[in-house]
């Protein structure tokens, strides 16, 4: 009856319209049109944008062109204060070359028992009397012999005159004579007036005065001088930067007896021609070319066109083709012999960096810039191979592991 009831009861539901009920047996419709109710929309909420990631090589090439913008503008600003001050730049660059040229004289002297302060200054007299017997000898000498050489020398430039005019060139007399008025003219204009003398002869012994007081200081209190530069210099860098001192010392030091050496070498063959063939001013010439070997490659060569051009002058063809043989000789011992055994070790510089060197020393400070171009050239070349042999990372972080140097390099 129960079940009857049931079937009734779906049966009059049907009939009137409804769904059927559901029962476990019962199957659903296999079509059923109903409304489709959209969900409600919410609001679209954006990805969160991952951070790119920059390649690494990307930021080292930026950081390492970052340091060389900075590097080259410090480089630039200094150099741009130095030539600021030509007088005061060129007096402190020669009283360091000075300075490594008489510090063995002060450590011998000290080594022996005499105290700081006299052993500087014994080394700095015997600089002093050095150098004023090669001024006395090149300059007072050398006026003396030229006023009696004067008809001579007359002789000899007429003797060029009538060889460039009747010899293999045939030049035109007017060529000739306009050569030599502009010549003539250029000496002239280069000549200081009195006034324009007198203020560059101040200025020169205040020069001289500057750097003789640099040296005996340097001597004297270079250690002292070293040891407060490294106590400001941090801990971790400090044996590194000490490290680099010393090792642009040693390049400076060795620089400086290398070229005395290779300046003796010509200054003796050269002078032994010219003294050999009678050449009137054969001394001033011989200490002319040991000053003129300072200046690589340059100053050996116009100290030897020199000699051949007062050979000629004086004693004729003949005689100025032997002195330009002994000086071709005597050039490239020095250029293939001397430079590589003894300059080779101290400078570590190909040939073309220094001739490179010299001609824009020149070409910005003249004289005095192509003197100081290779020293430089060689103690910046050493500081920066020191460097990057020797990293940061190497050293201790701790800086009492590295006391503070007991001698410094100017002593």
């Amino acid at each position: 009856m129960i079940r009857r009831a049931r079937a009734t009861g779906r049966r009059d539901r049907h009939l009137d319209g409804g769904p059927p009920a559901d029962d476990e047996h019962a199957e659903r419709p296999a079509s059923t049109e109903s409304p489709t109710v959209p969900a409600p929309t919410r609001p679209a909420v954006a990805a969160p944008v991952q951070p790119s990631v920059m390649p690494a090589w990307a930021l080292r090439t930026m950081a390492v062109g970052g340091a060389t913008l900075a590097l080259a503008a410090v480089v630039w600003l200094v150099f741009w204060l130095l030539f600021r001050l030509p007088m005061l730049t060129f007096a402190v660059a020669v009283a360091v070359l000075l300075t490594a040229l008489s510090a063995p004289v002060a450590g011998r002297l000290r080594r022996v028992g005499v105290p700081g302060g006299l052993a500087a200054l014994g080394a700095v007299l015997l600089l002093l009397g050095v150098l004023a017997g090669i001024g006395f000898l090149i300059g007072f000498r050398a006026a003396a012999t030229l006023q009696d050489l004067t008809r001579p020398l007359a002789a000899g430039i007429d003797r060029i005159r009538v060889w460039l005019i009747e010899g293999p060139l045939q030049l035109d007399a007017q060529q000739v004579a306009d050569v030599r008025n502009d010549i003539v003219t250029r000496l002239y204009e280069a000549t200081p007036s009195p006034g324009a003398g007198a203020q560059l002869g101040l200025f020169a012994l205040g020069g001289l005065v500057l750097i003789v007081f640099l040296v005996f200081f340097l001597l004297k209190d270079g250690a002292g001088m070293w040891a407060w530069l490294l106590a400001r210099v941090p801990d971790r860098s400090r044996a590194r930067v000490d490290g680099a001192g010393l090792a642009a010392w040693d390049t400076l030091a060795g620089y400086v007896r290398g070229v005395i050496v290779v300046a003796l070498i010509d200054a003796v063959g050269i002078g032994l021609a010219l003294l050999v063939l009678g050449v009137p001013l054969w001394l001033s010439l011989t200490l002319l070319t040991f000053i003129g070997a300072f200046v690589p490659i340059v100053g050996a060569t116009v100290s030897g066109a020199v000699a051949v051009l007062v050979t000629l002058v004086t004693n004729g063809v003949t005689d100025a083709v032997i002195v330009l043989v002994v000086v071709l000789v005597v050039q490239q011992v020095e250029g293939n012999v001397l430079q590589p055994l003894i300059m080779g070790r101290a400078v570590r510089l190909h040939p073309v960096v220094i001739l490179l060197g010299v001609t824009a020393g020149g070409l910005v400070a003249g004289v005095p810039g192509a003197l100081l171009a290779v020293p430089m050239l060689a103690v910046v070349y050493r500081v920066v191979e020191h460097l990057r042999t020797h990293p940061a990372s190497d050293e201790p972080l701790d800086g009492s592991d590295r006391p503070l140097p007991a001698a410094a390099p100017p002593a």
